[in-house]
């Protein structure tokens, strides 16, 4: 045996007698540390015949599974890692429909078949969604392992009872199973499985057990030959070795890593350096840390080990990493590859030499507006860069925001970070109802609503608006005690504007609007929000404009007289 996983794979796909291919199908095996911490991951997807875009589904969930698997966290079970992606998949696909013209019609949206198989250690854990099949051969038998999700109405006709993308939630099937040495996983789409025998399927592989992507067209043409009329996609999956460890051996160290301990400076560390402590609270340690083996310099952020018996605490630490690595913005803090394997539970960040927002402000209580306004654009760029993927920051504070010494805002810390379309872990764990900084929380988050753009949006506000204020809150701390709806609407919006300060008329129109309690009287974008910052607002223009009398009295006047004696004409009419 192996110290590692080895397989061999074979793959074909075609469109048959279709005019077009909306399968899709792909393999991704990574090198050390993810091909122990991951496992290998194949997946397959069938695109419905009756939608002219569900091949843009199957490429999408096959991509997606393949890459953003691999970006969870290594302390998660496959089940969970792999359930979050699909979920995410799912909303992703269902949101795509509901957009199109075929919002009512399910059968035309973006929807696909889907089957994956990840190979961890000497477990496969199987995911199966609609009728694409997963079979195992074993000992020169073929047992077909999947369930195939269709309705049957009468003897020749049958619908799709589940796939994803039909509905805004999903229901997958998953097992686990043992792994040996030899086995065989096939995974086929039903232009092939229901042409192709399984005596055909088994010689085949056996005749060409070492060119396995040839034993694959062989089996893809052989349904053609019988009569496909269906695209023809089949992958053959040989684990050649397996890795000494058992599943229960690494599950253990990747789902229970141990929390690492207060680390001092000049401490050793897993391959780093301990520099210094940077920050320290109750919820988690921040170092500086050195990596020995690059030499490069980086932030290690360990949760608090008083914490290691919260579970949605651990839940959100675990998030921050797989937030930071989907996310691509100079403007967000970026997660360093781990290249060699961990044995504690932490993350690794790139380290900003700079300094936060608040001390920042500290050091310039009285900014001027174009420096002011700068700042807030870079942040408004990290946060779209969030609002793209769908997620939310629900944190933004000073505290969590760096400028580097070249000016560069970055946003950081995302563990109060909300994704869309994943749900919480399939165990209840009670979070807590808001996250983020009562003074920087939008209004919405007391009455216990969920978050939307807006949310953050109005947080921006508030710093903008403190950055301008020398500190000072827009409504006091009252936003905090507000939780009723009446409550809100008597909140009182104090003006930014100060006889000290050259601050335009404007921007505390802007303000107030972005920091309206009702979020639906907020703006809808944060574009929209960052242009009003330069430009007076065509609303506010309406309604500050001076009335005719004091622009031109004479004209004024004229119109009031000519007005005077229309009325006498009209009066003095037979």
């Amino acid at each position: 045996m192996s110290n590692s996983l080895n397989i061999a794979i074979g793959q074909y796909s075609d469109k048959g007698r279709k005019q077009i291919n909306q399968d899709f199908h792909g393999v991704s095996i990574p090198r050390e540390p993810l091909l122990t911490s991951k496992g290998v991951a194949i997946a397959l997807a069938d695109g419905i015949s009756s939608s002219h875009v569900s091949q843009i589904a199957s490429e999408a969930s096959v991509r997606g599974f393949l890459e953003d698997y691999f970006c969870t966290s290594e302390a998660w079970s496959v089940k969970k890692s792999a359930h979050r992606v699909l979920t995410a998949t799912n909303s992703w696909l269902y949101s795509q429909s509901q957009k199109s013209h075929h919002r009512y019609n399910k059968d035309k949206g973006y929807v696909c078949t889907f089957s994956a198989v990840v190979i961890k250690s000497t477990s496969a854990h199987l995911f199966h969604i609609g009728d694409t099949r997963i079979y195992r051969l074993r000992n020169n038998e073929l047992e077909k392992l999947t369930h195939d999700h269709r309705l049957w109405v009468s003897e020749d006709k049958s619908y799709l009872s589940r796939a994803l993308g039909i509905n805004q939630k999903f229901e997958i099937d998953y097992q686990m199973l043992h792994v040996e040495k030899d086995d065989i996983f096939i995974l086929a789409t039903d232009g092939v499985y229901e042409y192709a025998s399984s005596d055909f399927i088994i010689d085949t592989i056996h005749s060409h057990d070492a060119h396995l992507d040839a034993a694959a067209k062989t089996i893809a043409d052989e349904a053609y030959s019988q009569g496909s009329t269906d695209n023809l996609t089949i992958q053959i999956v040989k684990i050649n070795d397996l890795p000494d460890q058992d599943a229960t051996e690494i599950h253990q160290q990747l789902t229970e890593l141990p929390f690492p301990p207060v680390l001092e400076a000049r401490a050793e560390f897993d391959g780093y350096t301990i520099i210094r402590s940077l920050h320290a609270s109750s919820r988690s340690h921040v170092y500086l840390a050195v990596d020995n083996k690059t030499n490069i310099q980086l932030v290690i952020k360990t949760p608090s080990i008083d914490l290691q018996g919260d579970p949605a605490y651990l839940e959100r630490f675990l998030m921050e990493e797989w937030i930071a690595r989907r996310i691509n913005s100079p403007y967000v803090l970026k997660p360093c590859s781990q290249s060699r394997k961990r044995n504690y539970l932490y993350i690794v960040m790139e380290f900003i030499e700079g300094q936060t927002l608040t001390q920042w402000m500290r050091d310039n209580p009285k900014p001027d507006v174009e420096t002011v306004r700068g700042i807030v654009e870079q942040i408004s760029k990290g946060l779209l860069a969030f609002h793209r993927l769908e997620m939310l920051h629900q944190d933004l504070r000073p505290e969590n925001i760096m400028i580097d010494n070249t000016g560069t805002v970055k946003i950081i810390d995302f563990g109060a970070t909300k994704v869309a379309g994943i749900d919480e872990i399939s165990t209840p764990i009670e979070h807590a109802d808001i996250l983020g900084t009562e003074q920087y929380t939008a209004p919405e988050y007391f009455l216990g609503e969920s978050g939307s753009s807006r949310s953050d949006l109005f947080s921006l506000a508030v710093i903008t608006y403190q950055m301008l204020s020398q500190g000072k809150l827009p409504y006091g701390v009252q936003v905090s005690q507000a939780r009723t709806r009446s409550a809100q609407k008597k909140l009182n919006y104090a003006s930014v504007l100060d006889d000290d300060r050259e601050i335009p008329v404007w921007i505390d129109y802007t303000l107030k609007k972005a920091l309206q309690p009702d979020p639906y009287k907020r703006y809808e974008e944060l574009s929209e929000f960052m242009f009003d910052l330069r430009h007076p607002n065509k609303e506010f223009l309406t309604k500050t404009a001076p009335p005719l009398m004091e622009r031109n009295p004479v004209l004024f006047w004229k119109s009031v007289s000519f007005i005077l004696t229309i009325i006498i004409m009209i009066l003095l009419l037979p």
